[in-house]
């Protein structure tokens, strides 16, 4: 008896070879990919132009508060100290942060399709993420410049020498950016198996999601980000725990805390809830949630602290308001 093999059919065969060939073209296609879509804005045609007035206003508010700080504290050789430094370069990185949204984004609202290269999008996702943890790298420095001028007052001097102010503010600078380059460039070296990022901008994490295959050095360079800006946090609540101690010992250390710590509180605070907002859900929010409410809460750390921060300074710190003041009734006077 002789044992023959099972025939199949052409049609079946044809229809085999014919999904091997799809695969191939698929694993080839994702291999390929170079422009994403920015999913954030789907959906939203009826009030595009409002939105475009808004923002565009909202822009030109965050341009105006923060380069006019800026200016103020380069111009006057009065407010070159350590404290007001920090501040100048707060602003900086206001001016740095935004820069990498709001010209993308005005271009988003006047265009139906939102499509992003690969590396517009590396450059774009590297310039927000790194002014966030740029800003927590001033804010410490801020925190620390407040602990030395008022629980080691004797040592201010010698601890934020011209110097020491100048490496500090350079390493709060090219540490965090360094950090987020490296996790920018693993995430974009991933393959791809996917085009669609549901945001309005940039992020490595959504990059993540739509690899193939995402790896454990991207969670673990993630992680450990989060981790060394969590430490960021505690540093600074720590130190003003300290300041706080201190300050209730007499009324002229409660008097120099309202003026010059409450305004980095208040920046801290609103910071951190910002960015705990994106990030949270970013990571873990719900697919049901409003397209609204998930863009309003991804762009609250891009609207509120660059427009509040320069006005916090500019209205509490005593130097910098009779700063501003003076250069308003001089034009006045001599108009």
């Amino acid at each position: 008896m002789s044992l023959k093999a099972p025939t199949r059919p052409d049609s079946q065969w044809r229809t085999e070879e014919e999904a091997t060939v799809d695969h191939v073209m698929i694993m080839d296609n994702t291999s390929d990919i170079t422009m994403l879509t920015l999913s954030g804005l789907s959906g939203e045609t009826t009030n595009r132009m409002v939105i475009f007035s808004l923002t565009l206003l909202c822009y030109f508010l965050i341009l105006m508060v923060n380069i006019s700080l800026v200016l103020t504290i380069i111009l006057d050789h009065n407010l070159h100290q350590p404290m007001y430094i920090f501040v100048c370069n707060l602003c900086l990185n206001a001016l740095y942060g935004t820069a990498g949204f709001y010209p993308r984004f005005l271009l988003d609202l006047l265009f139906s399709w939102h499509v992003i290269s690969i590396g517009g999008c590396v450059v774009q996702g590297l310039v927000i993420y790194s002014s966030v943890c740029i800003e927590y790298s001033i804010l410490a420095l801020m925190a620390y410049d407040r602990y030395a001028a008022i629980c080691r007052p004797l040592d201010y001097h010698s601890l934020m020498k011209k110097r020491n102010v100048s490496l500090l503010t350079c390493f709060s600078w090219v540490i965090p950016f360094l950090i987020i380059l490296a996790s920018t460039i693993k995430t974009y070296t991933l393959k791809l198996c996917g085009t669609h990022i549901d945001k309005l901008y940039c992020a490595s994490w959504l990059v993540v999601k739509i690899a193939c295959s995402p790896g454990l050095t991207n969670a673990v360079l993630s992680y450990i980000t989060i981790i060394i800006y969590f430490f960021h946090f505690v540093y600074i609540f720590m130190s003003y725990f300290y300041l706080v101690r201190t300050c209730v010992k007499s009324i002229e250390t409660k008097r120099k805390f309202m003026q010059t710590c409450l305004p980095h509180l208040v920046t801290l605070l609103n910071v951190m809830v910002a960015v705990l907002f994106d990030v949270m859900f970013m990571r873990f929010g719900s697919a049901d949630v409003s397209p609204m409410i998930k863009n309003a809460l991804s762009l609250e750390f891009l609207i509120i602290p660059p427009i509040v921060n320069p006005l916090i300074y500019g209205i509490i710190l005593t130097k910098i308001r009779n700063r501003i003041r003076f250069i308003l009734f001089h034009k006045k006077v001599t108009n």
